[in-house]
């Protein structure tokens, strides 16, 4: 075998080794956008990121995590949907300013001093229009939803994330409970996320 032929053959079975799966909510919110520039923030295995190049986004996926990043990387190549795929921390990332038409933080559960820095540093690299979408696990599923963190410092609601962004000068456009079902071994549960989208205005 030769060397291509080996390399595809390892890059093929390595990328079917993961769930790459888009998030529904993410894929109902973005499907009614413009393709532009994204950053997918905590970009995990790639499946939010993937799926946005897939229709025709210009990507960047971050994650701390050098091993899911290779992944990325590899799945994207095999699919021909290019991501620029960078390690770094989230809480330390600074992308330039007016840099991006979506911000994307999917599941990306912080203490809210963590999460408040996180936007600091990323919503003024949204550009005029442009939209954060923050999907993740709510308050409320400790109570009333399955699975999930059930550290409650790593939870928060809509109410606080959209203050959160009104502070950081956006308009909150949504900010809701939503239900998700989540298949397990014994059948379905439902769990309790959150979805909250903002936009940057025109001065």
């Amino acid at each position: 075998m030769t060397d291509a032929a080996s390399w595809r053959d390892s890059l093929a079975a390595a990328a079917t080794a993961w769930e790459i799966t888009p998030n529904p909510f993410v894929v109902a919110a973005c499907r009614r956008l413009r393709p532009g520039r994204a950053l997918d923030l905590g970009a995990g295995e790639g499946g939010n990121a993937i799926w946005l190049a897939g229709r025709g986004w210009h990507v960047t996926a971050v994650d701390r995590a050098t091993v899911s990043i290779g992944r990325i990387q590899g799945r994207s190549a095999l699919l021909n949907r290019p991501v620029d795929a960078i390690v770094a921390d989230a809480l330390a990332y600074q992308p330039r300013p007016d840099s991006f038409d979506l911000i994307l933080l999917s599941y990306l559960e912080l203490p809210e001093p963590q999460l408040r820095r996180v936007l600091g540093h990323t919503v003024p690299a949204l550009a005029v229009g442009g939209t954060v979408l923050v999907v993740g696990c709510d308050s409320a599923n400790l109570e009333g939803g399955w699975g999930g963190p059930q550290d409650p410092d790593l939870l928060t609601t809509p109410d606080r994330l959209a203050a959160m962004l009104t502070d950081l000068g956006l308009d909150v456009r949504r900010a809701e409970v939503v239900r998700r079902e989540v298949a397990s071994d014994v059948g379905f549960h439902t769990a309790l996320d959150h979805v909250v989208e903002a936009v940057r205005s025109a001065a």
